[in-house]
């Protein structure tokens, strides 16, 4: 309208904005809590491993768990406020363990089930992260123990049986975090992300190899690396010797494809 005044059926003025929000109360609905996990997978010594720490406090006191954390809605004593989910998930894993610069994080999933946690509603954002070898973790608030767990100890993995069984809902979240990572490996570079800036296609295979759990044909994973465009780039130096007297592998770094054409699937011999 020429005089500015919003039409019936336009939108709201600010006026009217504020207005509402003043007398708006979150209090007339059941409050739930948010929560982050993080599910962070690194490979260490030819082993995938996935990070949990054990529970110093009621409930489900003495289990293994994700590392994760409330998310924290306004500055407090604890610390300011999570600027977003993804600061959050970063957040609660640095209190466990040191980060490489850029990690690769991505959002696994949201786990809201009713009774998941017995002290009230509870919804997580659960994370995944997947980073080179990463250093011992170290206890903090709330935890008795920080460790690296084998996949297999969770029973992931062919014949594996669980020997570790996490608390609340997360072994499930591990399930899925796991799944994640396979399927990714086929279709996307993902698999960089476990190895340091430069690396020979054999410590290439090995990520697919422990993270699969199978062993491939190391002449046709090699073909296949090599043919698949933007997988790799070639760094023009050699591995350095290994004392054996050996021809020096190549090193290559990530080559910035996306995704992989063809990929790599786990179905192929």
């Amino acid at each position: 309208m020429a005089d500015g005044r919003d039409r019936e059926d336009g939108p709201v003025s600010g006026e009217e904005e504020r207005r509402f929000l003043a007398g708006y109360d979150p209090r007339a609905f059941t409050p739930a809590a948010v929560t982050v996990d993080v599910a962070a997978l690194t490979i260490r010594s030819g082993v995938p491993h996935v990070l949990l720490v054990r529970r110093e406090a009621h409930p489900q006191r003495g289990r293994w768990a994700l590392p994760g954390g409330f998310v924290r809605a306004e500055d407090g004593p604890d610390g300011p406020a999570d600027p977003d989910l993804p600061d959050a998930a970063l957040r609660v894993l640095s209190e466990k363990t040191r980060l490489p610069a850029d990690p690769h994080l991505e959002q696994l999933g949201t786990y809201g089930r009713r009774g998941r946690d017995p002290r009230m509603r509870v919804i997580s954002v659960a994370y995944l992260l997947l980073a080179p070898d990463l250093p011992d973790p170290r206890a903090g608030r709330d935890t008795a123990e920080a460790a690296w767990i084998p996949w297999s100890d969770l029973g992931h993995g062919e014949g594996a049986r669980p020997r570790v069984e996490p608390a609340f809902d997360h072994a499930g979240i591990v399930a899925d975090a796991v799944e994640r990572a396979r399927s990714k490996l086929e279709y996307t570079a993902l698999a960089t992300a476990f190895l340091p800036p430069a690396f020979t296609i054999t410590r290439l295979r090995e990520v697919y190899e422990a993270v699969w759990g199978r062993p491939l044909h190391a002449a046709n994973f090699h073909r296949k690396i090599l043919a698949t465009p933007g997988f790799v780039e070639d760094t023009g130096e050699l591995a350095p010797s290994g004392g054996s007297g050996g021809r020096r592998p190549r090193l290559y770094r990530a080559g910035g494809a996306a995704l992989l054409h063809p990929p790599l699937l786990r179905s192929a011999p």
